[in-house]
């Protein structure tokens, strides 16, 4: 059993390295190749750095999943893995408490981990292609804050976790309603306290921008939530934005990079696209759909637990509660990766969706289409990634093929235009 599933984790460690090499490898030999269509949009120049960009990130996304995965590979399935357990039990004086310090000092040791290379993407890589505006004290700040609220989190919800497990029959249930119930509960005041603690929001100013904005929201008929700008500059000169929150707490918020890189037109057609998600309930769709397959990894989970053969997985002889649920989440990693390009293909269609809703609300399909170029030159975004991996891991559509098609639709006249 113990060689079945490694080998099962190595198949898939090789698997995610071979999707990053055959992407890389296809990026060199288009390095420089504007793609036809979009000589006037973008510079060679531009694409041949886009194309380092992308593999300098892919190559220290490849050094830190290789090494990383092959550090929990060793602590799983070698005597690390119950010698730790049975140092974490006894500190703890209850099975609740020593599973709560087993997964606290497990996290502690991932961020350990984490930060270097952290610090490197921040300090060296986005220096490097000019989009770093992060101060190291800023960055350690963040660095502090986001430990600080994993941790308030992560001691709760596992000693809650492990008492139900302990306490009920049907466990698998209760815990989780237990994570749905926490899941809510963030989505609602993320907005409020935790994203105030990196960011600062604020209103569009007065001006030809906000009333343009207001029209569209009037448009699309939109009686509740906020468009909001957020000081991202502070860190990086990426631009976005982004639609969260659910019920009367949603809310659009648009980088301050964006609106700066942007004219009006160009903002609009994003802001409509936003709306977009909004209007096809997308976040309640995805809410929804992580509901119904948590709750079956949650069965599974229970059903292999009672079963009692978790142990013999890695080798060990016996394993608390907390080790088993750590080897199960290995095997969870082996089905998300089977569920990774069904799960893209539907984020993908969603894209398509608002990009659609935008272009009906808008009528302007050509100033969609100038934003994303816009957002694809100023950030560097890879123009060729390839097929299979696009396929295998894009949650949008790949740009050269979304905006193809934005640009043979047909654009409104002028009089239409204004919004």
């Amino acid at each position: 059993m113990k060689g079945a599933f490694l080998g099962s984790c190595l198949l898939i460690l090789a698997a995610e390295t071979f999707l990053r090499f055959l992407d890389g490898r296809h990026q060199h030999r288009h390095r420089g190749r504007v793609p036809p269509g979009f000589e006037t949009a973008v510079s060679a120049a531009t694409v041949e750095q886009a194309g380092d960009y992308a593999r300098a990130r892919k190559n220290v996304t490849l050094i830190e999943s290789v090494t990383g995965e092959t550090l929990f590979l060793l602590f799983l399935f070698t005597p690390l893995l119950p010698g730790y357990d049975r140092w974490a039990a006894p500190l703890s004086g209850s099975p609740i408490c020593g599973g709560v310090l087993f997964f606290l000092g497990l996290f502690l040791l991932a961020r350990l981990f984490d930060a270097p290379f952290s610090w490197y993407r921040t300090f060296r890589l986005e220096d490097r292609f000019g989009f770093n505006r992060a101060s190291p004290g800023l960055w350690i700040s963040d660095q502090v804050k986001s430990m600080a609220l994993t941790m308030v989190l992560i001691v709760p919800l596992a000693a809650g976790s492990l008492w139900l497990v302990t306490a009920t029959n049907r466990w698998w249930l209760w815990v989780w309603g237990l994570w749905m119930a926490v899941s809510l509960f963030l989505m609602v005041i993320s907005p409020y306290v935790i994203e105030p603690l990196f960011f600062k929001f604020q209103p569009l100013p007065d001006g030809e921008l906000a009333q343009s904005v207001n029209h569209l929201m009037k448009e699309a008929g939109l009686r509740a939530g906020k468009v909001l700008q957020v000081d991202a500059s502070r860190r990086s000169s990426h631009s976005n934005a982004y639609f969260t929150g659910i019920g009367k707490e949603k809310r659009i918020v648009l980088f301050d990079t964006l609106l700066e890189q942007m004219n009006r037109q160009e903002v609009v057609a994003v802001l409509a696209h936003e709306i977009g998600h909004w209007r096809s309930r997308h976040v309640r769709q995805r809410l929804l759909f992580s509901a119904a397959v948590s709750a079956a990894g949650f069965y599974v989970a229970y059903g292999l637990v009672s079963f009692g053969d978790i142990p013999a997985w890695v080798g060990a002889g016996e394993l608390s509660l907390a080790a088993q649920l750590l080897v199960l989440s290995a095997a969870a990693r082996i089905a998300g990766f089977f569920a990774t390009p069904l799960s893209a293909a539907w984020s993908r269609h969603h894209e398509r969706e608002a990009d659609d809703f935008a272009i009906r609300l808008t009528n302007q399909p050509r100033a969609l289409a100038s934003a994303l170029i816009k957002l694809a030159r100023e950030n560097l975004a890879n123009l060729y990634p390839h097929p299979l991996y696009a396929w295998f891991y894009y949650t949008h559509p790949p740009l050269v093929e979304r905006v193809t098609r934005l640009q043979n639709l047909p654009s409104a006249t002028p009089e239409e235009a204004q919004v």
